[in-house]
């Protein structure tokens, strides 16, 4: 009970220091791995810290949380809810910065079957790995990611989207 109460207290603090930033609101559309079209909206919150600054360019992160809606043609569309903390290396520029980024995260999907897949439960692990580049206040970049329950239930065929992204700063 004590544990349960204080990670419900440390969730609490977290999100309540994620409301004194700004957000960033992204948009993404892509195709999964079953080439049905998926859609993503998005909100980001980003860490204000940064390491290992250097000429080359600095180690830093946002927390990202989403809602994407999967268009299914064998069985009916799916939807998940989904929150991950997200590193990035951003490489140095004057008007615009390359970066790179990986993350790993939770994803709640409305339902455990998805194309053809069977997730068997609707708590899954989001790993994602992404390019792009920055300028102006916006973002335009690519993403994999990937939806598993890392085995916890079988079967554990997951799933997988490829998006272009677009982000837009506050």
């Amino acid at each position: 009970m004590k544990k349960t109460l204080s990670l419900a207290v440390a969730a609490a603090l977290s999100l309540g220091s994620l409301s004194a930033q700004a957000v960033d609101f992204t948009f993404a559309a892509g195709q999964s791995s079953d080439s049905n079209a998926v859609f993503r909206l998005g909100a980001q919150w980003d860490w204000d810290k940064s390491w290992l600054q250097s000429s080359t360019g600095r180690l830093t992160g946002y927390w990202d949380a989403g809602y994407t809606y999967w268009v299914g043609d064998e069985t009916a569309s799916n939807n998940s809810l989904s929150f991950s903390p997200v590193f990035v290396y951003e490489f140095a520029g004057e008007t615009v910065k390359p970066y790179i980024e990986a993350g790993i995260g939770v994803a709640l999907f409305s339902s455990t079957e998805l194309e053809g897949n069977d997730l068997s439960s609707s708590f899954q692990f989001e790993d994602r790995l992404g390019a792009g580049l920055r300028f102006a206040g916006q973002e335009v970049g690519i993403r994999a990611i990937h939806y598993s329950n890392a085995g916890i239930k079988q079967p554990n065929d997951g799933a997988e989207a490829y998006t272009l992204h677009y982000r837009l700063s506050f």
